[in-house]
């Protein structure tokens, strides 16, 4: 057996500082070593064009290396002084956001010509659509605690009580969030370290990620825009639960937050995984209710704990009114036919295009039980008719349910980061729908998607982007695609 030929540049675990030169889609940055035995590629995520980082070399391959970022040495003249606390979720928060909405585009450009093999996609460029809010855009957040933390002057770590986000790069280590990090609800991020305080006065442990040990865990906080409430999930380890009063933290979230406490939550998690809600164990509410409410084009949507719902429901508004746009574009043609929403989770698409439509019958489908069900109730709470939904294979769907055989004219597809599996995407294509409307939160697989449906006979007629999640790197894509 031949044997491997060693890299000469970079090995894995070595710590490294480059100058990053350019931007590749997926918030990755590109930098090169040159040497006399010629040029190298490396990776390195959430970093921009300018900037020189120093980074851990994760994967060392032939002709290029993969990274994860530790710190950020030198600063891109792009970037600008931002007024909030920076945190490993937003590494774009310092870059203009014109700025980047324009490495979201390009990347995202070339990325389909690239993998989907769509030399022209420029030319079916529709539209770019911003967020209507830069920052405080999102619905939920996890804070983490740990009992290690980080010392910036002599760059280390130490024996800490921490609540915040864990240090960018790690997973045993954990920073404070001291203040508004810019993206979650400034008023409650503001008071987060006196949860912590209020947590660490207890004497109880923080969790020990390599010891696998501790109370505390995480704190998971979810925001109704509709109403301006928080809803709280407290997440402990069940050793030391006798010696800590729910209760009493309750009345604590009361005094810091008053009405604006939906309720509080509590989960036991004493799994040693570094999982927020964990497979085993359970959840009890402690006090209020277990639910809010959230609004998306003028229809009401009940929120759990456990529920999946857009993380910017003001960007989620245009992203479904885009993909409405697409359905409804040629409204002749699918009138008295039938619109199948395919995982349509708790039904939020279906619901939205019933409403917008009259003689057009919408059927939603999802593998997922629980999530049809809590899909019906919200169709019922709407008052919304001409909708209905199944919980069912793609594959078996029209077996089971034949009134709808040659009737699905128009097919809206939103999965999940993986993509659609090619066995199932085939099961689509064989229901011979004219059009689909093809929703994406990851272009990658998207685009990879689109070189089958191409083969198939389907072909790209528009593409719209929308920022769903400033200072990422993230995007969401809206693809229509038609025989």
């Amino acid at each position: 057996m031949p044997r491997r030929e060693r890299n000469k540049f970079v090995k894995r675990g070595e710590i490294i500082e480059i100058l990053i030169e350019d931007y590749a889609f997926g918030g990755k940055g590109i930098g090169r070593i040159r040497s006399e035995l010629g040029e190298f590629v490396v990776f390195v995520p959430n970093t921009l064009p300018g900037q020189l980082v120093k980074a851990r070399v994760d994967k060392s391959k032939k002709q290029y290396a993969e990274c994860k970022l530790i710190e950020v040495l030198k600063r891109s003249e792009n970037e600008i002084t931002s007024p909030y606390q920076e945190i490993p979720g937003a590494p774009y928060i310092n870059l203009p956001i014109e700025k980047q909405h324009e490495y979201k585009y390009n990347s995202t450009m070339s990325l389909f010509k690239k993998i989907g093999k769509v030399d022209h996609i420029e030319d079916l460029f529709d539209e770019f659509v911003s967020s209507p809010n830069s920052f405080h855009y999102r619905n939920k957040m996890e804070y983490s605690f740990s009992a290690i933390g980080y010392d910036s002057k002599n760059k280390t770590d130490v024996d800490e009580f921490t609540l915040g986000f864990k240090r960018r790069g790690t997973w045993w280590m954990g920073e404070n969030l001291n203040k508004d990090s810019g993206l979650f609800d400034a008023d409650f991020e503001n008071n987060l370290h006196k949860i912590k305080e209020y947590c660490k006065d207890t004497n109880l442990a923080p969790w020990h990620a390599p010891g696998k040990k501790g109370f505390f865990r995480y704190f998971v906080v979810r925001k109704s825009y509709k109403t301006n409430q928080l809803l709280f999930n407290l997440v402990t380890t069940s050793g030391d639960l006798p010696k800590f009063d729910l209760n009493k933290f309750a009345q604590f979230l009361v005094e810091l937050f008053g009405e604006r406490v939906a309720g509080l939550l509590h989960t036991i998690n004493d799994e040693t995984g570094d999982r927020t809600i964990a497979t085993s164990g359970s959840i009890n509410l402690v006090y209020g209710n277990e639910k809010i409410v959230e609004q998306l084009l003028q229809l009401n949507f009940e929120i759990s704990m456990k529920s999946f719902f857009q993380t910017n429901p003001k960007s989620a508004e245009k992203l479904y009114a885009k993909v409405v746009d697409y359905a409804l574009e040629n409204k002749s043609a699918i009138d008295n036919t039938v619109v199948m929403d395919l995982f349509c989770g708790t039904g939020t698409i279906g619901q939205i295009i019933a409403d917008k439509s009259e003689n057009t019958k919408i059927i939603g489908v999802d593998i997922v039980h629980s999530a049809i069900k809590d899909a019906r109730k919200n169709a019922k709470r709407n008052n919304i008719e001409g909708v209905e939904f199944y919980a069912a294979d793609v594959g078996k769907f029209l077996l089971e349910h034949p009134q709808y055989k040659n009737k699905i004219r128009t097919i809206i597809l939103d999965p999940a980061r993986a993509g659609i599996a090619p066995k199932t995407l085939k099961k689509i294509i064989n229901l011979r729908a004219d059009r689909m409307v093809y929703v994406s939160c990851n272009p990658a697989t998207q685009a990879r998607d689109t070189e089958e449906l191409v083969n198939a006979g389907y072909q790209i007629k528009k593409i719209s982007l929308v920022d769903q999640f400033p200072h990422t790197s993230h995007i969401e894509t809206v693809v229509l695609f038609e025989k």
